[in-house]
């Protein structure tokens, strides 16, 4: 599943690539693949949520928008940058909404001012369509969909592709907002307060029992991380500007999804429910047709699959020392 992009292969000698937030979940699996490739890469990370199996590459442990992240995107002249920094979720957001934007939207935006400073042509950003496109009417939803969203993290990524398109367009520079479904698989965090499948694994192997917010009909379009990752390698090697889904195009109920992963614990276990958290979408599934037509990329991993090969991963940690 560790696939390289053929066509960012042929241009590997020439790219030069920053990634914010690239010892993290999704930063990580895609760091590897652009250094599969021979890209030069430097990884701008605060080491907040650092991955457990971090890439082996320059990393500057600061906060992607402060003046040191700037002066080595000066001296690293960055053909691209791909943001993927995060300042915590819905409901870290939802509980201090000033807060969160004065640590997020704040630092992207001087990242992107940054990069843009640093020379780099070419901007990509994760952006959030599980949460921008709130309650949407249509489904799945694409792009041209009216952006909606019911939380303050919706919102602040909403107010991020904005900036990113103004600063884009200002300077002369191609920039994407990459609009994820809900990211999964190895290497994401299951301790958090966010990230269903991998909380429902880590407290399986502990030997306790998922827990479920709500009546778990509500459904989300999880999105395998490498395939994700391939999306974002897409990204970098495009000139295409705007916003694209990247997702399944599927939806799956949360219910569904932590059946699948008992199974996979061969265990009996009874599920604890609990009160609905504030702020959330019902439904969520993203049109991914736009990706195919401009980044030839489609999904490759379904969720019967990738959930097995999460669990699996997780498992072969609890057994290491």
């Amino acid at each position: 599943m560790n696939s390289v992009s053929p066509n960012l292969v042929s241009l590997a000698t020439t790219k030069r690539i920053a990634v914010t937030g690239g010892a993290g979940f999704i930063g990580s699996h895609t760091v590897d693949r652009l250094l599969a490739a021979g890209v030069q890469v430097l990884v701008i990370d605060d080491w907040s949520h650092p991955s457990p199996e971090p890439a082996a590459t320059e990393t500057l442990r600061v906060d992607c928008g402060s003046e040191e992240a700037a002066e080595a995107l000066a001296r690293f002249k960055p053909n691209a940058v791909l943001h993927l920094a995060s300042k915590g979720g819905v409901q870290v957001a939802a509980r201090d909404p000033a807060g969160h934007a004065r640590r997020s939207l704040a630092s992207t935006i001087a990242l992107y001012d940054a990069a843009i400073k640093a020379g780099a042509k070419r901007l990509v950003s994760a952006s959030s369509g599980g949460t921008i496109y709130g309650d949407s009417q249509k489904l799945p939803a694409p792009e041209t969909a009216r952006a909606a969203p019911l939380s303050a993290y919706g919102a602040a990524k909403r107010s991020e592709e904005v900036y990113l398109a103004a600063l884009g367009k200002r300077h002369g520079v191609s920039t994407l907002a990459l609009r994820y479904g809900n990211v999964y698989g190895p290497r994401q965090d299951g301790t958090g307060e966010a990230g269903v499948v991998a909380i429902t694994c880590h407290r399986l192997l502990d030997g306790g029992s998922p827990r479920i917010f709500g009546d778990g009909m509500q459904t989300r379009d999880f999105t395998f991380v490498g395939d994700v990752a391939d999306a974002n390698v897409a990204a970098l090697n495009s000139r295409r500007s705007g916003e694209a889904n990247v997702g399944t195009g599927r939806e799956t109920s949360v219910a569904d999804v932590v059946a699948m992963l008992i199974g996979h614990s061969g265990r009996e276990t009874p599920i604890e429910m609990a009160p609905a958290k504030e702020f959330e979408v019902r439904r969520v599934c993203l049109d991914p047709q736009r990706a195919a037509r401009w980044l030839h990329w489609r999904p490759k991993v379904d969720i019967a699959e990738g959930l097995g090969t999460t669990f699996e991963w997780f498992a072969a940690q609890k057994g290491r020392p």
